[in-house]
């Protein structure tokens, strides 16, 4: 199959692409390669005689209608995003721009497209569009989110994602375009830019700066490993049902401070400080995100039942291949930080302090 990837340069765009790609089919990146975007995501897998890379903008009807003529994909998997809600916070109208205005951009072409195929070609075409838990706003103490739960979006960056979600289930209720929609939990692993929370954490205490957390820390998330994130796409590339949503969780909630004090004792044993003292000796309580969400957590129930997926990577071993691959590569975080994209400083609350955070 050949399957167009937006933002498959990305975080979790290029984890799904060398993921189809070791599965056999064919993969046309699209990608602007703004901040969080990069070519050397896909190094290990550039070569690959199966993989096509357009530099393009979601937002750009011409080029999108080009690549669709030009590559002819079998499938889209949707994961062009602005993604930070402190930026959003900063600057909304971006994630307005790339979030909304991409996404009916690519709706547009992806329906141009499939009402040009053939009958069984048509009735194979799949557009998964990438979501995330946000949309549905804050949890109490108890229960999960599911498709059910009603859009409660509270950052501009849900509030978008929100946006994109409902044009993806209008293109299908109103065209017959086979859409599926993904909400996806906290996703964390290799790659991931360091404005996130773990990345960010990690990479202030190998560098001996303070460790900044949100509040208490007590906002509670549900932590999803990359690898589980990715076959959790295949899965609704290859078996989910046209006009379905599917909740995609790790199934393991923890709150922030919690995910920081485990990263801390992890360094302590692969990066321990000149010091002697503890990593979590350095965390620093700072004024929380306006509007943070305190609790989201994913009922996966009808992924695992329709789907068959299950996340498999525990939470534990997978923050300890992180922490091993972001020691092992900072060239790769050290260019980020010397390139001025960003430099570890605190967003969304229009100050210059130094903390930043998830």
């Amino acid at each position: 199959m050949k399957i167009l990837v937006t933002g498959g340069a990305g975080f979790i765009g290029s984890t799904v692409v060398r993921r189809l790609l070791s599965a056999g089919h064919r993969v046309v990146v699209a990608d602007l390669l703004t901040y969080a975007g990069s070519r050397a995501n896909l190094e290990a897998v550039a070569d690959d005689p199966g993989l096509a890379f357009e530099a393009a903008d979601i937002c750009d009807a011409r080029a999108i209608g080009d690549i669709f003529q030009r590559h002819r994909p079998e499938a889209v998997l949707h994961l062009a995003a602005e993604s930070h809600v402190d930026r959003s916070i900063d600057g909304p109208a971006s994630f307005i721009r790339t979030n909304v205005d991409g996404t009916g951009v690519l709706l547009e072409a992806a329906r141009a497209h499939w009402r040009a195929l053939t009958a069984p070609a048509r009735d194979a075409f799949r557009f998964v569009h990438v979501s995330t838990d946000e949309v549905f706003g804050t949890l109490g103490a108890h229960g999960r989110f599911s498709e059910a739960s009603p859009y409660r979006p509270n950052s501009p960056y849900a509030a978008s994602k929100a946006a994109a979600d409902h044009l993806v289930r209008a293109w299908h209720a109103t065209y017959d375009l086979p859409t599926m929609v993904v909400s996806a939990s906290n996703t964390y692993g290799p790659r991931q830019f360091p404005e996130k929370l773990i990345p960010l954490t990690l990479i202030r205490a190998v560098r001996g700066e303070a460790l900044p957390v949100y509040g208490r820390g007590e906002n509670v998330r549900d932590w999803l490993h990359v690898d589980d994130h990715a076959n959790a796409l295949l899965a609704v590339l290859e078996r989910g049902a046209a006009g379905r949503s599917y909740c995609i969780g790790g199934g393991c909630e923890l709150a922030n401070i919690d995910v920081v004090r485990t990263l801390c004792r992890l360094l302590d044993e692969a990066s321990p400080r000149a010091d002697g003292l503890p990593h979590e000796s350095a965390i620093a309580f700072v004024a929380d995100r306006p509007g943070h969400d305190l609790r989201y957590a994913l009922d996966s129930s009808r992924a695992a039942a329709e789907l068959g997926w299950r996340p498999r990577v525990r939470f534990h071993d997978g923050l300890r291949d992180t922490v091993r691959w972001y020691l092992d590569n900072r060239p790769w975080w050290e260019a980020i930080l010397r390139g001025g994209a960003y430099g570890g400083e605190r967003l969304g609350l229009a100050s210059d302090g130094p903390e930043a955070g998830q």
